[in-house]
């Protein structure tokens, strides 16, 4: 009766996220007296979950696969959940993996419980704490199901290295042909650089840059930080960036341990979707836009100035600490 994660692989390499799911299943193993098992689809190595907790991999394997579908991928852990015994199984809380997690708790006849934030309140009954309101509160979910299944909030928990490592065992299973009939007609996808699912910390534009053509400012600062970049929905809709960069309600959720945003006034559907994130800063020149009533830190002022004015000051602290 093992715990089960879904551990999302690209590149060559895991995710931050699945390390992170990782980590926080470790825990709740530990609770519950059990292991930690990891679904790994089309994934190399995965010696990488061991070290984060993760007792057994379940390797899948097949071309099928090399593209995401969420009906096809739900049941493949769908599967490895039965083979399994799995009471628990935990996703994170990426686009894939929200799209899929309904449909796994459908096949599994689960419970589930989204925007998870900490371990579980209690393991019987099975409690979590979760987001709520837009990332303005949370609440207590009960799961009375015999199978449950949540959804781990990115960079709620953090990674936690264990001392072990995971065994690899092939998986074979059962797909559905009618599964793989929606075709993709274009897909978003950046390589090279930090996700913004992936990331710590987020560099974000808005309207106050003026064009597309003063988006080098952002990329520095976001480079020297190790930083995702990201914009508001304005910029996306007037092409000056590109759509898998929107973040807020409408479009890619922010929960990163740092949120810059860079001439951005704060629209309310923004602010609810970067909330989640732990610290936020501000740089307007407009003293009386809505971001800074929840900003932790604003900085009145030019972008033109200030932010090149950042980049120098921070290119010369990790100069004189390395």
């Amino acid at each position: 009766m093992s715990v089960l994660i879904y551990t999302e692989f690209s590149e060559g390499k895991f995710k931050k996220v699945a390390l992170e799911l990782a980590s926080y299943a470790k825990k709740v193993a530990e609770s519950l007296g059990t292991t930690v098992t990891a679904v790994a689809v089309n994934a190399g190595d995965v010696s990488a979950l061991g070290a984060y907790g993760v007792d057994k991999v379940l390797k899948v394997t097949d071309t099928k696969l090399d593209k995401f579908n969420a009906k096809a991928y739900a049941d493949v852990v769908k599967q490895a959940a039965q083979k399994e015994g799995a009471k628990v199984v935990i996703l994170s809380s990426t686009t894939d993996s929200l799209y899929m997690a309904p449909i796994v708790a459908v096949g599994l006849e689960a419970g589930y419980a989204s925007n998870v934030v900490a371990l579980p309140v209690s393991t019987n009954p099975f409690q979590v704490k979760r987001n709520a309101f837009s990332n303005k509160g949370f609440n207590i979910t009960e799961l009375t199901s015999d199978v449950k299944v949540i959804a781990l909030a990115k960079n709620s928990f953090g990674l936690v290295e264990a001392q072990g490592a995971a065994a690899a065992e092939d998986f074979a299973v059962t797909l559905n042909d009618a599964d793989f009939n929606i075709a993709i007609q274009s897909q978003d996808k950046t390589t090279g650089k930090v996700t913004i699912a992936d990331a710590e910390i987020v560099v974000s534009g808005g309207r106050g840059l003026k064009g597309p053509e003063n988006w080098g400012m952002i990329e520095e600062l976001a480079s020297v930080l190790g930083a995702a970049t990201a914009c508001s929905k304005p910029v996306s809709d007037l092409d000056w960036r590109p759509h898998s960069e929107h973040v807020g309600q409408t479009g890619k959720p922010v929960a990163a341990n740092l949120y810059i945003a860079v001439g951005i006034s704060g629209a309310i559907q923004h602010i609810a979707g970067i909330n989640a994130s732990k610290v936020k800063v501000v740089i307007n020149t407009d003293p009386e836009a809505p971001f800074f009533k929840v900003a932790d830190y604003g900085v009145v002022g030019d972008a033109f100035q200030i932010v090149p004015e950042l980049i120098t000051k921070l290119k010369e602290f990790k100069a004189n600490n390395n």
